[in-house]
């Protein structure tokens, strides 16, 4: 009786993992159609889509001779 209880909790442990792992792929989907949908309308609308932060530092690297 020990070894089907153990296993019972196994079984139930895996199934939670399993569940955490799809709402996990789940949200990971809907954000990415999000950022699809929100560039689109960018693009639609003619707004340039902003690609980031750019580094001010001109310091880094060496000019060309």
């Amino acid at each position: 009786m020990h070894a089907y209880r153990l296993h019972e909790l196994h079984a139930a442990e895996l199934r939670r993992l399993a569940e955490q792992d799809r709402l996990f792929r789940e949200a990971l989907r809907a954000r990415r159609a999000a950022r699809r949908a929100a560039r689109r309308a960018a693009r639609r609308s003619g707004h340039k889509e902003a690609d980031g932060p750019v580094s001010t530092d001109r310091k880094r690297f060496v000019h060309a001779a």
